[in-house]
């Protein structure tokens, strides 16, 4: 995401929260009855720590399967009250030491998390594997800087090149969450294919569409298939470097893959089938057709947001704030596809 897509991003999250209540809090009433005091909020978490006392992420590895565990995020948005962390890390003790997938959203979540596997397993850390190039992903870096840190070069170049963007933006979001985080792109790059390392055979799967380098991890021995960015579990996916036909298409490779008996999603609860894969493409396929036919019927981009969502998809979390996105993100190349001249 560029500085100002996720400048907007923020903005959108941040203006969606705030109508809702601002509207119930003017309680006015009809016949000039005096308005209705708004309640007094509750205080967020984080403001009722007592000074100087850091925040803590309270991360609790959950064993998936032999000497496998994840590291689940909450099912929501970026929010202050969650410490921005909506990520699922995860880790694997090969016997040769420990492969870490993703390190967090800041500084302090890639420690704690140092921290979390240490308690698990005295295996060394061997390596760590950014599996794209969005914050959470690869923010907690700081905390592994004297292993070898990989991902795919298109990866690399996208950290290299929004890192410091999105150490800002964040910060605004999440304030002292993100307090020391610095941007440390991963320095090895890495592609498709098989790696062993231990006992354990890794199958790294290239693909894209939710970004233009999605990295897939596949351990064959376990059947864990750490899916990234590209398989969402009852959370609306995150578009803003989306690219839909490649993304599904991603994702039919995906479902084809044999030998999966858990798959991790990076946003949403781990599950023993494949519904991550199923709901990302109905989402995604819904939201392009939705997108073709509001183009070709003329509707801006205040007529879009302003369409109903199927109810199968309600339960979704950050449903109005990406859908508000997406529609920001990727409505505008649907308006030139239509207002586009056509050439002989």
């Amino acid at each position: 995401m560029n500085a100002a897509g996720f400048a907007a991003a923020i903005a959108t999250a941040a203006l969606l929260a705030s109508v809702p209540g601002a509207l119930r809090a003017q309680g006015a009433t009809g016949g000039g009855s005096a308005p209705t005091p708004a309640a007094a909020p509750t205080p967020e978490p984080w403001l009722t720590r007592p000074a100087l006392v850091p925040p803590d992420y309270r991360l609790a590895p959950r064993q998936i399967a032999p000497r496998t565990w994840v590291v689940e995020g909450a099912v929501a948005d970026f929010e202050r009250r969650n410490g921005c962390n909506i990520i699922n890390t995860g880790f694997i003790a090969t016997g040769a030491g420990v492969v870490v997938i993703n390190t967090g959203v800041s500084r302090r979540y890639g420690e704690q998390l140092r921290a979390a596997i240490a308690q698990v397993t005295a295996e060394p850390i061997v390596r760590v594997i950014n599996l794209n190039l969005h914050p959470d992903y690869f923010l907690g870096n700081q905390a592994f800087t004297d292993r070898p840190l990989q991902a795919e070069a298109a990866t690399i170049a996208g950290q290299r090149r929004e890192g410091g963007a999105y150490v800002d933006n964040l910060f605004r979001l999440c304030g002292d969450w993100m307090r020391d985080t610095e941007s440390v792109p991963a320095r090895e790059p890495i592609g498709p294919g098989r790696l062993r390392v231990g006992s354990h055979e890794l199958e790294l799967v290239s693909l894209s569409g939710h970004t233009d380098a999605d990295l897939v991890v596949l351990d064959r021995g376990t059947g864990v298939m750490f899916a990234g960015g590209l398989a969402f579990l009852d959370r609306v996916p995150t578009t803003p470097h989306a690219r839909l036909a490649a993304w599904i298409d991603s994702l039919d490779r995906l479902n084809a893959i044999e030998g999966v008996s858990v798959l991790v999603p990076s946003h949403g609860p781990v599950d023993a089938g494949r519904r991550a894969i199923t709901q990302t493409r109905d989402w995604l396929t819904w939201l392009d057709e939705t997108f073709k036919t509001a183009a070709a019927r003329g509707l801006e981009m205040n007529e879009v947001l302003r369409l109903p969502v199927p109810q199968r998809f309600a339960h979704f979390a950050a449903l109005k704030a990406e859908y508000a996105r997406s529609v920001h993100h990727l409505y505008p190349s649907y308006e030139r596809a239509v207002l586009m001249p056509v050439t002989k």
